[in-house]
């Protein structure tokens, strides 16, 4: 029997680190020898090899597809390979080590970018005639900023930092930029990644190198991301120059360098995705300011604090929390969707048009689905009118400050007033009827059909595309929708918490220390705290999650339970008058959550033990990505 060390990492260790750790386990005790695994990724290592492990150890093993120390590994044989090759050939590996075949690591540290090529083709190192060690510079930005902005930026650094280069990676999200891109970052850049599922302004980057994709490219290969950037960027502002010479406004490179680089996204859904990315801090405060004006009214007037927004109440401060939310932030919420659609189409010069065809349609009765067509109207009209309207070059200044915002409001507020407006608030009005109307199990076949796209990708197009049809119906006081999304979207994380509590055998200790963080997260209504689990064992556990929050959605929309605050997770149920019906609102998350619970109990193979002190070995580890 040899006793064999290992160490397994990929740039971002949400996926690959974890499956070739656990599929080496696997080869190793079905051969009967002992193994210790090292996992390392952008969040830390878990279980450290000690000094002892490593002196008694007759071979190593570095599954990586990022440079690992080898110093501590002196005098060992060492077997290299991607994480890839240990999914798929985990036995092979093994047999080698236990063989003693491999390199003698002689104590010298090898450069990055040699064992890197060494451990895996797929990302290899610079060659010579790079000239020079690259700087990358990125931006990765989605509709929330919670999950997928902060796993594609670390996807980027990885696969930079695998390929031997410099990289600084700016966040940009509903709350704001973090880690900015100074000036001087710029100007040294040598390429650009955007990697963003919403518009991004690249007028920062004029003359530079630019490649734009999704995030989720960066999340699952950063530095095939790379890579490509580097052989396929464009210089932001090099077509068309000639059109937008003096004013600053790249729009058109730029959208057509997105539309044709972002992986598969369709440009209409980023540019959904963008509007509601700024609509939802107007939505969030909104609603959290309304049913705060009504908990404090319930403190003051008792039963009658449910009337807290009638004039009676006028000057007391439930009637005017009320009136911040209702009559502030929510009337904004609109206009601000449509501006934003827009200015994801027409950059700054949609902005104005954007917003007024959103007002319109507010004031019009057509709400957010007007709010849906007017942005694309303002946008895609004003993006015409920039690209054919000509001046001479003295003029130029006159487009983005005065041309394009007056002709695009005109001819957006003519075409809301005269043709959309009318047909879509009929529509709109139409659908809310049907939707107040609906009783039992039509009730619930909206709300199960609501909850599995709220658990299908967890925060991907689905997911948000169930959310904003649920958020937009709180303009026609329609409360049932919400309610099924939320209930449905905390019920995956909570269930895998319960999961990883109730059934520990199907889960690694890994895992069950992710479930803690899984479970704060699903208390939350933060939905990306599952997907973790998903990513390593997709099959078994998104059909699980979906049935859950598919019975979840069913029950809150048949109980007609009504959310009157679109966000806020368990902490909101606390509020006064936040959730009509809340005893059946609260059975509802329940259940989901018991249902998915238990179906992970069945689907999810047992994991096999192994020697004391290592961690658990899958016995279904699946060896694909």
């Amino acid at each position: 029997m040899a006793k064999i060390v290992a160490v397994t990492a990929c740039p971002t260790g949400i996926a690959h680190t974890f499956m070739a750790a656990e599929a080496l386990r696997r080869a190793a005790l079905g051969a009967g020898h002992d193994i210790r695994v090292e996992t390392q990724g952008s969040a830390g290592s878990a279980d450290l090899l000690s000094s002892a492990d490593i002196a008694s150890a007759d071979a190593v093993i570095l599954a990586a597809d990022v440079a690992v120390d080898e110093s501590r590994f002196a005098g060992k044989k060492i077997i290299r390979a991607s994480s890839r090759d240990a999914i798929r050939d985990a036995a092979g590996l093994v047999a080698q080590a236990a063989g003693g075949t491999g390199s003698l690591n002689t104590g010298a540290a090898p450069a990055a970018a040699a064992a890197l090529t060494s451990a895996a083709p797929a990302t290899p190192a610079p060659s010579a005639d790079t000239g020079g060690k690259k700087y990358i510079v990125g931006i990765t930005s989605c509709p929330t900023g919670i999950a997928h902005t902060f796993m594609a930026a670390e996807g980027l650094e990885g696969g930079a930092k695998a390929l031997g280069y410099d990289v600084k990676v700016e966040t940009q999200g509903s709350v704001g930029a973090g880690n900015p891109l100074s000036a001087d970052d710029i100007r040294r850049a040598d390429v650009v990644v955007i990697a963003a599922d919403t518009n991004v302004d690249l007028s920062r980057f004029g003359g530079k190198r630019v490649y734009s994709t999704g995030t989720k490219p960066a999340i699952k290969d950063g530095a095939a991301v790379v890579r490509t950037a580097l052989e396929q960027a464009t210089i932001q502002g090099g077509a068309g120059a000639a059109a937008s010479a003096g004013t600053g406004d790249f729009v058109a490179d730029a959208s057509a360098a997105k539309a044709a680089k972002n992986a598969g996204v369709p440009s209409f859904y980023k540019h959904i995705m963008t509007g509601v990315s700024h609509m939802l801090p107007f939505v969030v405060a909104g609603g959290l300011l309304i049913a705060l004006g009504f908990a404090i009214g319930s403190f003051q007037f008792g039963d009658q604090g449910i009337y807290i927004y009638k004039d009676e109440y006028a000057g007391t401060l439930g009637n005017t929390l009320f009136n911040i939310g209702a009559n502030g932030a929510f009337k904004l919420f609109v206009p601000v969707l449509a501006g934003y659609i827009a200015y994801s189409i027409a950059d700054r010069p949609g902005l104005a048009p954007g917003m007024v065809g959103g007002m319109l349609a507010m004031t019009g009765g057509s709400g957010f689905l007007g709010a849906l067509v007017a942005g694309f109207i303002a946008g895609y009209a004003t993006k015409w009118l920039n690209q054919n309207i000509r001046l001479p070059r003295t003029l130029e200044g006159l487009k983005p400050t005065l041309l394009l915002p007056l002709l695009g409001t005109l001819f957006t507020g003519l075409m809301m007033w005269y043709v959309v407006g009318k047909p879509v608030a009929a529509a709109l009005t139409a659908a809310t009827n049907w939707l107040q109307g609906l009783q039992g199990s039509s009730a619930g076949l909206l709300g199960a059909i609501i909850g599995g796209m709220m658990a299908f990708d967890m925060g991907g197009p689905i997911n948000k595309a169930a959310y904003t049809f649920s958020t937009g119906l709180l303009t026609a006081n329609n409360f049932g929708p919400i309610a099924a999304a939320m209930a449905a979207g905390m019920t995956p994380p909570l269930a895998l918490f319960f999961a990883t509590l109730f059934f520990k055998n199907r889960f690694t200790a890994d895992e069950q220390e992710a479930g803690k963080a899984a479970g704060v997260l699903g208390l939350s209504f933060i939905t990306e705290g599952a997907i973790p689990f998903a990513a390593r064992d997709p099959l078994r556990v998104i059909p699980a999650l979906m049935v859950g929050s598919a019975v979840a959605g069913a029950m809150a929309m048949a109980f007609r339970c009504q959310l009157h605050v679109p966000h806020g997770g368990i902490f909101v149920l606390f509020i006064p008058h936040a959730v009509d019906n809340l005893p059946m609102y609260v059975v509802s998350i329940v259940a989901g959550t018991v249902i998915s619970t238990l179906l992970l109990g069945i689907l999810k193979k047992p994991i096999v033990p192994i020697a004391e002190g290592s961690a658990n070995v899958r016995s279904d580890a699946v060896a694909t990505d």
